[in-house]
């Protein structure tokens, strides 16, 4: 990592909470989390937005979620985001063959049209030379209403941030999800 942790006493004890949360769900305390505490407030802020983006009662279904995050992670080189994010996908009941299909994703069969849009909608969001045009965002609208959209729109620039901060700072992948190698 370009920039290295600090030791876990000179975090604010506020802090606390949420590294004894990552220990319980992952196992480990995430190095992008550590990165982020150095500025406690900034942390608070991106840890509150996170808990408002992955809620149970989001419209957008949690394997959707996790299908968009792992594909901007994967445009924008954040080797942390993609290991994490597809554990995550895998998790959630999405199998190997599709999670190792996502950077294919137009020309596979294993993804749903609305998914398919939404992805599309992701990666035009993502890649600054590209941007959305009324053709993607009609393709959207056939299968997503306008608050649901809304979440989607969030949920994508939510993972933009994270992934080009991570990537940025170089945080490296932590083990999280063993895919055998692409064949």
């Amino acid at each position: 990592m370009r920039i290295n942790p600090k030791e876990h006493p000179d975090y604010p004890w506020y802090l606390r909470p949420f590294f004894w949360n990552q220990r319980r769900k992952y196992g480990v305390v995430l190095e992008a989390a550590l990165l982020w505490a150095r500025s406690p407030k900034l942390f608070l802020g991106v840890a509150i937005l996170y808990g408002m983006i992955d809620r149970k009662r989001s419209p957008l279904s949690p394997v959707l979620r996790s299908l968009v995050t792992v594909l901007v992670s994967q445009i924008n080189s954040c080797s942390f985001c993609v290991d994490l994010n597809s554990a995550i996908l895998l998790k959630r009941g999405v199998s190997e063959g599709m999670v190792g299909a996502l950077p294919n994703w137009r020309e596979s069969d294993l993804f749903e049209p609305a998914q398919k849009a939404a992805l599309d909608y992701a990666d035009a969001v993502t890649k600054y030379d590209r941007g959305v045009d009324n053709k993607i965002f009609a393709e959207l609208q056939k299968y997503f209403d306008d608050d649901t959209i809304v979440e989607l729109t969030g949920l994508i620039a939510f993972q933009n941030l994270s992934s080009k901060f991570n990537s940025a700072l170089d945080v490296p992948a932590q083990g999280f999800c063993q895919l055998p190698p692409a064949s």
